[in-house]
């Protein structure tokens, strides 16, 4: 069997599934089975497939169909150009959450200013804001002492690991300093909620998504203690979820500590991240 063959089987053996994607998927998958560069796949159609690559490249085939991210099994995600490594301890960086990073860099890009970047996950946000504001000190803090090793990790593949502190900590509890900027995508689902998503976003750890009943319980967490947290002119970075703009506001305007909200669309024009500024 040859890669063009290889190709073949894969996308039918996905589409026969109903996987999204799966065109592009096969591809992406036999990079990382056969160790080989995407330009080299697509000039080496004819070459011959080991038996034990071809074993390689089914059982990931099989993964996906049984609902695992292809970032999961190839340990890989890029994210605001950088590329990350993943595994069942962390959400995949999103794309819309660039808007949130975005958001910080055009407001913070030129000057000094402190970080804390809470539910750090698997460092994305808080390592891409060290790579893009040069005068950027970073803390980025998790419950996860297993999200905290992968955020290590990328940071230090990234070469900024020196311009972050890593802290367990369960949101507020292990923070001793104070910020210019505080971010966070927290988890926002709603419990009842999480049962019915495709069985790719339920591979993800339950701990990152479950958001309380209401999918606000961080959120009042954050809002409740940020300020305490804050140097004065300081900045508050949410992202939420699409349905969450009016009560995430609400939660914001009730707590009396800040002002200058606003909301930001992501690139579906859904409502996707809460900016707001301490009170002077």
């Amino acid at each position: 069997m040859n890669i063009k063959d290889l190709l073949i089987w894969g996308r039918n053996e996905l589409k026969k599934s109903n996987i999204t994607d799966y065109e592009i998927i096969p591809n992406i998958l036999l990079e990382h089975t056969c160790n080989i560069s995407r330009n080299k796949l697509a000039m080496s159609y004819e070459m011959h497939v080991s038996d034990e690559d071809f074993q390689k490249f089914s059982k990931c085939i099989n993964k996906v169909i049984s609902g695992i991210p292809v970032q999961y099994i190839t340990n890989k995600q890029e994210f605001m150009g950088i590329e990350f490594y993943v595994d069942e301890n962390v959400l995949i960086p999103q794309p819309d959450t660039e808007i949130l990073v975005e958001k910080v860099v055009e407001l913070f890009k030129d000057r000094a200013c402190k970080i804390l970047d809470l539910c750090t996950g698997s460092g994305a946000i808080a390592i891409s804001l060290a790579k893009i504001i040069d005068n950027a000190s970073v803390s980025a803090s998790d419950i996860s002492s297993k999200a905290l090793q992968i955020a290590k990790l990328n940071a230090e593949k990234n070469l900024v690991h020196r311009k972050i502190n890593f802290i367990e900590s369960d949101m507020f509890e292990n923070i001793n300093d104070k910020f210019d900027i505080i971010v966070s995508n927290p988890p926002y689902i709603e419990t009842d909620v999480i049962d019915t998503l495709d069985e790719q976003v339920q591979s993800e750890p339950h701990i990152a998504l479950d958001g309380g009943h209401d999918g606000l319980k961080f959120y009042r967490i954050i809002i409740e203690n940020a300020v305490k947290y804050m140097n004065e002119g300081g900045m508050l970075f949410l992202e939420i979820g699409y349905n969450q703009k009016e009560s995430v506001m609400q939660l914001i305007e009730q707590n009396g500590g800040f002002c200058d909200t606003l909301c930001i669309k992501d690139y579906g024009e859904n409502d996707r991240v809460i900016v707001s500024k301490v009170r002077g």
